[in-house]
């Protein structure tokens, strides 16, 4: 079977699945990603720490299900393994050996459960002792002299006692695994998801205007309060509520288009939140802001005009790079003014 070729592909090249480019992180990257993940969950954890690297104690990602600052904290522990194969046990009995260890040493609470996170998986020996606790825990004893006394702790550290009596009575069968593909059907939900793997953003919603409340809301008063303020700049009247304005049709019309284009604007930044990294729509405001400034700061013989013409600007503006201009409508680069006077970033009058 033979394909027409695309600019895609031209541009590009072929296109790598999501689990594959896994495959080619680094490891501070594969953490990151784990901690997203993490981050997301929150109707499991409140909180999500990344510890990673020396003196990390067995912990790479933790998941807190309640608050760390209390005693006896209840959490989850994510052990981050990047390998370019399988995980096999002598892999993996240091990191046994480290929560077993410092549990015993109070150095925090015994974790909840215990994952090991690989994007290569476990292999068949590791995930045949993930299975039965009880075999997993004969083999880390008969394995720690080899793997865990002189490489969990900067002192020796010897199985016997106190020691051993704790270890005997753990609980393993908190240990376990978490395929990546699972973690990546739910990292899709992160703002970071598109810029890690591409793929497009989704379809935005049309914003249906008739859901827009009939009264002015509180989060709306510094905007709407400027504009009334520049239509009494060229009437010379003096407009303190919207309701003046119905027998000024003008004034009128403007400000029903004003408001259907600050909350496209509204709509477009909570899309840019679900879809998108934090400050994408931030960006996309300064490029409009860098368009309309000039306009702002010039002097007009009165305050409408300049609205008007700040107006007219952001909708010629041309976004070059930010991704909301795949999704964005002229509406929404008028709309921004509005969210600028609003946030207090620039003022009409």
């Amino acid at each position: 079977m033979t394909y027409y070729k695309t600019s895609h592909q031209v541009n590009y090249g072929k296109r790598i699945i999501p689990l594959k480019m896994i495959e080619h992180m680094s490891f501070d990257d594969w953490e990151e990603f784990i901690e997203e993940w993490i981050e997301i969950k929150k109707s499991e954890y409140n909180e999500a720490e990344r510890f990673g690297g020396a003196g990390d104690k067995g912990r790479d990602v933790v998941g807190y299900v309640s608050d760390k600052h209390k005693a006896n904290y209840i959490w989850d522990c994510y052990q981050c393994k990047h390998y370019d194969s399988a995980l096999t046990p002598t892999q993996v009995y240091k990191e046994f050996g480290k929560i077993l260890y410092h549990t015993f040493q109070k150095e925090y609470p015994k974790p909840r459960k215990f994952y090991f996170v690989s994007p290569k998986g476990c292999g068949t020996s590791l995930s045949k002792l993930l299975q039965n606790p009880t075999e997993l825990k004969e083999a880390i004893k008969k394995n720690w002299v080899r793997y865990c006394e002189n490489d969990i702790s900067s002192k020796q550290v010897i199985l016997e006692g106190e020691l051993l009596k704790w270890v005997n009575n753990f609980d393993f069968s908190i240990f376990k695994k978490i395929h990546t593909k699972n973690i990546l059907k739910e990292h899709i939900n992160h703002p970071n998801h598109l810029i890690r793997f591409g793929g497009g953003l989704p379809e935005r919603e049309k914003l249906d205007t008739s859901t827009i409340p009939s009264s002015i809301q509180n989060s709306e008063t510094i905007y709407v309060n400027q504009l009334l303020s520049a239509y009494a700049s060229e009437s010379n009247e003096n407009y303190k509520k919207v309701e003046e304005l119905d027998t000024k049709k003008l004034y009128k019309n403007h400000f029903n288009r004003a408001r259907i284009s600050f909350h496209h604007a509204e709509q477009l930044r909570n899309f840019s939140r679900d879809s998108l990294p934090i400050d994408t729509f931030e960006d996309f405001q300064k490029e409009i802001l860098g368009g309309i400034i000039d306009i702002v700061e010039d002097e007009h013989s009165n305050s409408f005009i300049k609205v008007k013409e700040a107006e007219k600007e952001a909708r010629k503006i041309v976004i070059s790079s930010n991704p909301l201009k795949d999704v964005s409508i002229i509406n929404d680069r008028s709309g921004v003014c509005h969210q600028l006077v609003n946030d207090k970033k620039i003022k009409w009058i």
